[in-house]
């Protein structure tokens, strides 16, 4: 996500040193790291403090899911922002908010259907807030910095949320869920301070297309949609995108009975569900930090393949070993390996990056991420719904299967849209609007 002319034949991938050394990179990482611990905290202390109100474990799930509502319904709405406003003012502003609002949801005693309003309202700042940040870091990180951040924020936000977890359970156990969320509330203040003392002031996103003045948050999000729907180069990311995330992501949905197929250890859950997230984050050092960029790129396809592969194979694990420890160490070696497949993300988002001019990065980002949300849950819908007529393992193999077949379609197109580099030519560098059309995530 890049501007500025660095070229795609680049041999070496950055380093983390130099990734760092851009002065505002650090505020942009720390507080999306800030952010994830805070937000992975007060949502394990409203779901316990909700169940202990109600002692409804359906409103606890619900609790639990509606943070994650307004980008699926709002995302391509709320991320026009970070192309309508500066997009400093829209990160500052979102953290203020939220702390404020958080901090409102710890008065003790808050009714319960205020506190899950003020919870609605802190989670609308989420899109906004990730689209100005994902649109900021490709103006100010150059050539492959850009591919090196990404894979270090994915990984960085893996451990946010499980130091999040851990976290939020230790001061539910110690203190109060208040405490939780007054913590969660310092972790917006601090962002903001640190936001406001550590980027640049720049104007709003300059728009240069002919007739492309300023409209309203509907025009604007219909030309996000537009954007990505009529470039066949977007449509190519995002299809593979959405389509990994669907199947390879379902089986979570159904950990509970798959592990208790596999063995008769419910308590077991937990390492099946970290097993992919752990390759994930894996898969973004070796990938994000050690492969040279065209390397990189070369291995998009095999990732893609790896990952649904993995998830296809750890389903069929049943027909070969019988129910014990030694099949379910196998299904976790598996999704260690789809985990590791998982960073094709890297890639693609880079590509994501190169394709979308500057000032349409807020809208672009808002209908991927939002597409991703939504593809994340029909998967886990559909694989619930399975789970409930053939063996869970059953459903996990079919995931892997229907998820190969769909995404050979996108692979391939994404393939027939690659921009082919010419040597001198300004209109192939990495990251200029111009870089594959107005056609990441």
């Amino acid at each position: 996500m890049s501007d500025h002319p660095t070229g795609p034949t680049q041999e070496r991938p950055a380093t983390y040193g130099q990734v760092f050394a851009v002065g505002e990179f650090r505020p942009l990482f720390g507080s999306y790291l800030l952010s994830t611990v805070g937000d992975e905290l007060a949502r394990v202390a409203l779901t316990v403090l909700v169940f202990q109100r109600t002692d409804s474990a359906l409103l606890a799930a619900l609790t639990f899911a509606i943070s994650y509502l307004p980008w699926l319904v709002g995302g391509p709405v709320l991320s026009t922002l970070a192309d309508r406003l500066p997009r400093h003012r829209v990160l500052i502003g979102s953290d203020v908010a939220r702390a404020v609002l958080v901090a409102a949801m710890a008065v003790p005693g808050t009714p319960l259907p205020l506190l899950l309003f003020l919870l609605l309202l802190v989670s609308l700042f989420a899109p906004p807030f990730e689209a100005a940040r994902s649109a900021l870091m490709a103006d100010v990180l150059t050539g492959d910095r850009y591919a090196v951040a990404t894979s270090l924020t994915g990984i960085t936000g893996q451990v946010a949320q499980l130091i999040g977890f851990g976290l939020g359970g230790l001061l539910l156990a110690q203190f109060s869920a208040p405490a939780a969320l007054l913590l969660d509330a310092a972790t917006f203040a601090v962002s903001a301070v640190w936001l406001s003392a550590g980027l640049q002031r720049r104007p709003a996103p300059a728009r240069t297309d002919a007739g492309d003045e300023a409209g309203t948050f509907l025009q604007d999000t219909v030309g996000g949609l537009r954007l990505v729907a009529g470039a066949p180069r977007l449509r190519a990311i995002v299809g593979v995108l959405w389509v990994a995330a669907m199947f390879v992501n379902a089986p979570e949905a159904i950990a509970t009975p798959w592990t208790l197929q596999l063995q008769d250890a419910l308590g077991a859950t937990g390492l099946l569900l970290a097993a992919n997230p752990a390759g994930t984050a894996v898969g973004g050092v070796l990938i994000g930090r050690f492969c040279p960029p065209a390397l990189r790129d070369r291995l998009l396809t095999p990732l893609v393949v790896l990952c649904l592969g993995g998830v296809l194979l750890a389903g069929l694990v049943p027909l070969v070993l019988d129910r014990g420890t030694t099949s379910f160490v196998v299904v976790l070696v598996l999704l260690f390996v789809a985990g590791l497949g998982g960073a094709c993300s890297i890639p693609l988002n880079v590509a994501f990056v190169q394709a979308v001019p500057s000032a349409y990065r807020g809208r672009a980002f808002g209908v991927a991420v939002a597409g991703l949300y939504g593809a994340q849950g029909l998967g886990a819908v559909l694989a619930g719904v399975g789970a409930d007529l053939v063996r869970p393992s059953t459903v996990v193999a079919l995931s892997g299967a229907v998820g190969l077949v769909a995404v050979v379609v996108p692979l391939l197109s994404l393939r027939r849209t690659a921009p082919r580099p010419v040597e001198g030519d300004p209109a192939h560098v990495a990251g200029s609007p111009s870089a594959g059309g107005p056609s990441q995530a």
